[in-house]
C-alpha cells in the first residue's frame, strides 16, 4: 500500500509539471488502463506485480489531477471581458483584509446583470475608497455573508514571473479564484442584503465578530494582530516588520495558524475530554474513554480549522487527523508510515494542488521525521529527563530534516531557529494559542491582557536573537537537495548504526553549492518583471550591478523586498558593487530601502540629490572583467537646471563587450532621446535596446529607433496597466526588431557572450494554469 499511494502521488505531482493538460481522449484512457490494470495485477505478489499496480497508482493519480484541473480551467474569465466594466451580484464570501485605503475580499459571484458577460464562480475584488481623507473615512466598509451589487472591472489571473519568485497565479489557481478586479470607484455599489445564511458565511460573519472582539479590548497593543493571527487565522493584521523578525528568527510558522497549532489545541481538548470522561462510571459505560478523547480531539481540530477560514494548510492538518482518528477508533494499529501516507492520499485526492505549496512539503516532512525519530526511541525511559532527551531530539530532527527543503524553497534558515523554537513552541502552543480561543469563546478582557503579556515576553526574548545573522546562500541544485536529504535519513538514524556521521558529508554540497557565474568578458544582464516598473540585474564574472529597484506597490510592500532581494539571494548575490536609480519615479525607486537593508552596496550613482552617492552622468566609464559600462544622459549641464518632468534626468547605461551591446534607458523622452542624437549618436548603436519609458507614445521616436537598430528590444511594463503601455503605434515602430514584454514574456535574460542569447522565464517555466 505504501509504494501505491506513493506512486499516485508521482502522479499527481507529475501533472502539476505539464505546460499544458492532456487531451480529454488521452484521461480517459489513463483511467480505464489504469483501473484495469490495477484489477488484473493488483493481487499478483511478486515484483513484476507491484510494479505493474505502481504504474496503474500513478496512471490514476495523474488522470484524477487532471479532471480536477480541467473543471478549475472551464471556469475562466473570457478574455474579451477583461478590463470591461461588468454589474454582479454576489457575495461577500471571505473575511475582508484593509491595505492602504482600500479593502481586498474574495466574493462569490451570484448573478451577471451586464448582457453577454460570464464570470467565473468566484473572484477577488479590490475595493479602492479613495485618496483624501475624508473618502476614506466615509466609505462603506464590506463584511462576511453580506450580499452587493457592484460595477467591477476584471482581469485574468497573472502575477510577475521570475527565476525563485512567487507563482502568484499557482496560488490564485489552487484556491479557486479565477480572476481577479476592483470595484469601479464611480459607479452605485448597493448592499442588498446584510446577511446571507449558509454555513461558510455564517463561519466567516463569525470570524469577523472575534476579529473585531480582538481589536475592541486591545486597540493600541503591538501584538493584538499576532493573537488574532493565532486565534482565525487572519495573517493580514500582522506588520509586515514582525514578519520579518519571525523570518529572522525561524518561527514564521507558528505565528499563522499551522499543522502544529490544529495538532496541539485537538491534542490538549481530547486529553481534557478522556481526564474528564473517566470520572464518570456511566459514560465510560457508554463508550470508552479513549474513544471519546479521539472523537472530541478530531471535532476540535475540524471547528478550529473552521474558524480559521479552513486555509489550505489548515485543511492539509484535519485531513490527516482524520486518517489517524479513523485508525484508532477503530482500534487499527495503522502503524506510523502507513497512517501518514493515507493522509497524504487523502490531501490529494481532495486538493492534488496542494504540492504547489511549500507548506505541503515542510508539514509532511516535519511529521514523518517526527515518526522517524520517535519509532527510533521507542522503550526509552520515562521520567522528567527523559522527557528532556525526547523533547531535545525532536527539536534536532526537525531542524535538520526541513534543512535542505527551506534552503531549496527560500535559501536562507535561522541560525538562531532551534532556540527560538524551543521556547516558542511549548509557549504558544500550550499558553499563548489556547488562551486566544479561550478568549473568542469567553470574551473577558483580562484573559487578553494576560496573553498580550506573555507575548510581548516572547517577542522581547525573539528581537535579543534577531541581533543574530541569519545564513543566507544561492538557491541550491535539486541534486545536492536529494543528497541532503540522504544525509539527514542518515544523521537521523537510531544511536549505535555505523558511521552515523557520513550524513554530515552528503550535507556540505546543499551547503556549499557555488552560485553559477558569467566568465571573464560576458554578461549575464536579467530584466526582472516587477510590474510597471523596472529593475535589471546585470553580473559579470566578478561584480554585481543592479539598475533601478522596481515600483513601490503600497505603503508595507515594493519590488525590492518582494522580487529583487529574494532574486539576488537565490542567484547568490551578496553585494552589490554598484546600484544605478536613474530617477525619481517611485516605479523605478520604490525598492531602494529594501535592497539597501538587504545587501551592502560599495556604490550608488544616481539623478536624485537626496539619495547619497555619486551624480550619474553623461561620459562616467569603467569596466568590470571585460565589460565596459557607459553613462550617457543625463549631462552635467541637467542638473543646473529643474528639469519639468523627472523622466528627462532618467540615467542612460550601455553594457559591451567585445561582441554585442545592450542599451537600457530607462524613462527618457523624445526630448532627451534627440539630445541624446545630437551629443552621442556613434555610442547608441546597440543589439538589445530597453526601450524608453515603457513604450509611452511620449519616446522612441523614429530617429532613436533608427539610430540604435537593435536586433531585440525589450518593454519592462505591467499586466494591462492603466497608462495603457506599450502603445500599438510604439510598438509598430520596433517592427524590424524581435519585441520581448515582460508581461507576456516575464523576466528577461540577456546572455552577452560571444554570441547574443536571449531566453523568457515564462517559456522556460510554463504550466498549464498560466495565462488561463
Amino acid at each position: 500500500m505504501r509504494g501505491n499511494i506513493l506512486a499516485f502521488a508521482l502522479g499527481v505531482g507529475c501533472l502539476q509539471l505539464q505546460e499544458t493538460l492532456p487531451a480529454l481522449s488521452l484521461v480517459a484512457g489513463l483511467l480505464i488502463g489504469g483501473a484495469l490494470l490495477l484489477l488484473c495485477c493488483g493481487r499478483w505478489r511478486h515484483a513484476l506485480g507491484r510494479i505493474a499496480t505502481a504504474i496503474a497508482c500513478a496512471m490514476l493519480g495523474l488522470a484524477w489531477a487532471a479532471l480536477l484541473a480541467g473543471q478549475r480551467l472551464l471556469d475562466q474569465l473570457p478574455a474579451e471581458w477583461e478590463g470591461r466594466d461588468v454589474q454582479v451580484v454576489g457575495v461577500v464570501a471571505a473575511l475582508p483584509h484593509a491595505f492602504e485605503r482600500g479593502e481586498r475580499c474574495a466574493f462569490d459571484v451570484e448573478a451577471v446583470a451586464t448582457p453577454g458577460a460570464r464570470l467565473p464562480r468566484r473572484i477577488m475584488l479590490s475595493w479602492y475608497h479613495g485618496w483624501r481623507e475624508d473618502e476614506w473615512r466615509d466609505a462603506p466598509l464590506i463584511r462576511p455573508a453580506e450580499r452587493w451589487r457592484f460595477t467591477v472591472r476584471l482581469k485574468r489571473p497573472h502575477g510577475n514571473a521570475n527565476p525563485h519568485g512567487f507563482d502568484y497565479e499557482a496560488w490564485l489557481f489552487e484556491r479557486g479564484l479565477r480572476a481577479t478586479g476592483y470595484v469601479r470607484p464611480l459607479a452605485e455599489a448597493q448592499r442588498l442584503d446584510d446577511f446571507v445564511l449558509r454555513p461558510a458565511y455564517v463561519i466567516e460573519r463569525w470570524r469577523e465578530h472575534i476579529r473585531s472582539a480582538f481589536f475592541r479590548v486591545l486597540p493600541e497593543a503591538p501584538y493584538v494582530g499576532i493573537l488574532a493571527a493565532l486565534a482565525i487565522g487572519d495573517e493580514q493584521a500582522i506588520p509586515a516588520a514582525q514578519w520579518r523578525l519571525f523570518r529572522q528568527t525561524g518561527v514564521t510558522h507558528l505565528m499563522s495558524i499551522s499543522g502544529l497549532h490544529v495538532t496541539m489545541v485537538a491534542a490538549l481538548f481530547g486529553g481534557l475530554v478522556g481526564w474528564l470522561w473517566r470520572r464518570s462510571e456511566r459514560l465510560m459505560l457508554f463508550l470508552p474513554a479513549q474513544k471519546a478523547a479521539i472523537a472530541a480531539g478530531w471535532f476540535t481540530a475540524f471547528g478550529y480549522a473552521l474558524l480559521a477560514g479552513f486555509a489550505v494548510p489548515a485543511q492539509r492538518t484535519v485531513y490527516m487527523l482524520s486518517v489517524v482518528a479513523l485508525a484508532l477508533y477503530s482500534g487499527r494499529n495503522l502503524g506510523a508510515s502507513r497512517g501518514l501516507l493515507l493522509a497524504l492520499l487523502a490531501v490529494l485526492l481532495l486538493d492534488p494542488w496542494a504540492v504547489l505549496a511549500p507548506g505541503f512539503w515542510l508539514s509532511f516532512a516535519a511529521v514523518g521525521l517526527l515518526f522517524f525519530v520517535g519509532t527510533a526511541r521507542l522503550g526509552a525511559s520515562r521520567g522528567w529527563r527523559a522527557a528532556l532527551a525526547n523533547w531535545g531530539a525532536t527539536q534536532w530532527a526537525v531542524t535538520l530534516g526541513t534543512l535542505p527543503l527551506l534552503l531549496l524553497m527560500f535559501q536562507q534558515f535561522s541560525l538562531v531557529s532551534p532556540l527560538a523554537n524551543a521556547f516558542a513552541i511549548p509557549l504558544i502552543s500550550f499558553m499563548i494559542t489556547p488562551l486566544a480561543l479561550l478568549f473568542t469563546v469567553l470574551p473577558w478582557p483580562p484573559l487578553l491582557y494576560f496573553d498580550h503579556w506573555l507575548l510581548s515576553g516572547l517577542m522581547g526574548f525573539l528581537e535579543w536573537l534577531a541581533i543574530w545573522p541569519v545564513w543566507e546562500q544561492p538557491a541550491p541544485p535539486l541534486a545536492a537537495t536529494l543528497v541532503a536529504v540522504l544525509g539527514v535519513i542518515w544523521l537521523l538514524l537510531p544511536r549505535g548504526f555505523p558511521a552515523r556521521w557520513l550524513g554530515l558529508c552528503l550535507l556540505l554540497p546543499v551547503l556549499f553549492s557555488p552560485a553559477e557565474r558569467p566568465l571573464v568578458g560576458e554578461a549575464w544582464v536579467d530584466v526582472l518583471d516587477v510590474g510597471q516598473g523596472l529593475a535589471v540585474v546585470v553580473r559579470t564574472a566578478g561584480h554585481n550591478l543592479l539598475y533601478d529597484t522596481g515600483p513601490l506597490y503600497s505603503a508595507e510592500s515594493d519590488a525590492g523586498q518582494r522580487i529583487i532581494v529574494p532574486y539576488l539571494r537565490a542567484s547568490g548575490i551578496g553585494r552589490l558593487d554598484s546600484l544605478i536609480v536613474t530617477h525619481r519615479d517611485k516605479d523605478h525607486s520604490g525598492g531602494i530601502v529594501a535592497v539597501q537593508e538587504a545587501v551592502p552596496i560599495a556604490r550608488t550613482l544616481s539623478s536624485l540629490p537626496e539619495l547619497p552617492g555619486e551624480r550619474c552622468q553623461a561620459g562616467q566609464v569603467w569596466e568590470w572583467d571585460g565589460i565596459r559600462f557607459t553613462i550617457l544622459h543625463p549631462d552635467a549641464a541637467a542638473y543646473g537646471h529643474q528639469a519639468a518632468r523627472t523622466n528627462h534626468m532618467s540615467c542612460v547605461l550601455r553594457i559591451e563587450n567585445a561582441f554585442a551591446s545592450i542599451l537600457l534607458t530607462s524613462d527618457i523622452e523624445a526630448r532627451d532621446e534627440q539630445a541624446l542624437l545630437d551629443r552621442a549618436a556613434p555610442l547608441l548603436r546597440s543589439d538589445v535596446l530597453l526601450v524608453p519609458h515603457h513604450g509611452s507614445a511620449t519616446s522612441s521616436t523614429p530617429d532613436f529607433v533608427a539610430a540604435v537598430g537593435a536586433r531585440e528590444a525589450i518593454i519592462p511594463v505591467g499586466y494591462r496597466n492603466r497608462f495603457q503601455h506599450p502603445r500599438p503605434e510604439v510598438v509598430e515602430r520596433y517592427s524590424g526588431s524581435r519585441v520581448w514584454r515582460t508581461d507576456r514574456d516575464g523576466a528577461v535574460r540577456i546572455r552577452l557572450a560571444s554570441g547574443l542569447t536571449l531566453s523568457a522565464y515564462r517559456a522556460e517555466y510554463h504550466r498549464y494554469w498560466h495565462g488561463q
